[in-house]
């Protein structure tokens, strides 16, 4: 009996008319890609300011820049995190429930968000390998985020407008990663017209003012606010 009714509210939202709470359910669905691509890509911005801040090599006639292995690291590991969460939350979305499993992948994504621009420590290396272990666990709750987004979405939609809704969905992820280089671009600009500092070739030392640690930290961070 159970199961019957199921199958009714199932067709009845496959048959059902276009309405408000399909385009809420886009703009809910769409905000979790569009913070996804972003808290995957931004990170890419910030690695030769990464290197410039804690692997600059006093004499060198270049700013600092990340060893392969540290940015291979950096770069990756959120991915390795992705895989991860797709499996674990796939299993947890039918054992649980979606919207329940999506509840769980927001928190962590926005817990880890936070926790990346926190990265602490006293050394180079403790400070990476910080931004490192939030970084994997943000992926692992990108990876349930991905699935259970376009799930949640493909179930209110009806048969009609289905295809469009869940196209408009993933679209945004080029959105996301057009936000990344915006918000690179617009705190960068703040932070140099407000901490003036010479080029490099002038002054080595002063050239990266101690307040840069900051503009990475915030560019990270920033991605944790549209989940809000």
């Amino acid at each position: 009996m159970a199961k019957d009714e199921q199958l009714q509210v199932l067709s009845v939202l496959d048959a059902a008319k276009t309405q408000f709470y399909h385009f809420t359910a886009v703009v809910i669905s769409g905000m979790g890609f569009f913070t996804d691509s972003y808290d995957l890509f931004c990170i890419s911005l910030v690695t030769k300011l990464l290197g410039r801040i804690y692997y600059h090599v006093e004499g060198s006639a270049k700013p600092g820049s990340l060893p392969p292995n540290v940015a291979a690291a950096v770069n990756g590991v959120a991915l390795c995190g992705t895989l991860a969460g797709q499996l674990f939350f796939g299993w947890l979305g039918d054992k649980l429930g979606r919207k329940g499993a999506y509840g769980i992948t927001l928190m962590l994504m926005v817990g880890c968000s936070i926790g990346s621009g926190l990265s602490f420590g006293s050394s180079p290396t403790s400070v990476i390998a910080t931004l490192c272990f939030f970084r994997f666990w943000l992926g692992f709750g990108i990876g349930g985020d991905y699935p259970l987004s376009a799930t949640i979405m493909s179930e209110y939609a009806n048969k009609k407008t289905r295809g469009a809704f869940i196209a408009a969905v993933f679209a945004m992820q080029g959105f996301g990663i057009l936000a990344g280089g915006m918000v690179a671009i617009v705190v960068s600009s703040i932070f140099r017209a407000v901490y003036h500092a010479d080029p490099y070739s002038v002054d080595p030392i002063g050239s990266t003012v101690p307040q840069a640690d900051y503009v990475w930290r915030i560019i990270l961070m920033f991605g944790a606010v549209p989940r809000h």
